[in-house]
């Protein structure tokens, strides 16, 4: 496994590509949850926040649910946060492509526009 990955470090540009690329994933998805007037927050302080793992919960905890279960219909699987903890938990790993983020943010929006 780790042979295929080092096979793989070149054709994404390197190491250097790659935090690029993870810190702009970052980004995108941290300024939806901070940028939205409350609706989304991340309990996380912004100095030590996961460049992998992005936790969030709603402003109407009530609504967590079916914000998971919406975003499994359009395949967006996995978002439910930890039993102790609660909210979602976006995994933006390295394999994670933009356009992943961008359909997550995307669906952010517009469930906050149907909720909010």
């Amino acid at each position: 496994m780790c042979g295929l990955v080092f096979e793989d470090l070149p054709e994404q540009g390197g190491l250097g590509e790659i935090e690029k690329n993870n810190k702009w994933k970052t980004d995108l998805l941290y300024n939806a949850i901070d940028e939205n007037k409350g609706f989304y927050r991340c309990p996380v302080e912004k100095s030590v926040r996961s460049l992998m793992n992005v936790p969030f919960t709603l402003e109407k905890s009530e609504l967590e649910a079916e914000f998971v279960k919406e975003a499994a219909k359009e395949k967006m699987v996995q978002l439910k946060g930890h039993r102790s903890v609660g909210g979602m938990k976006a995994s933006i790993y390295n394999a994670m492509p933009l356009a992943g983020v961008e359909k997550l943010v995307a669906f952010m929006k517009d469930f906050q526009a149907k909720h909010a």
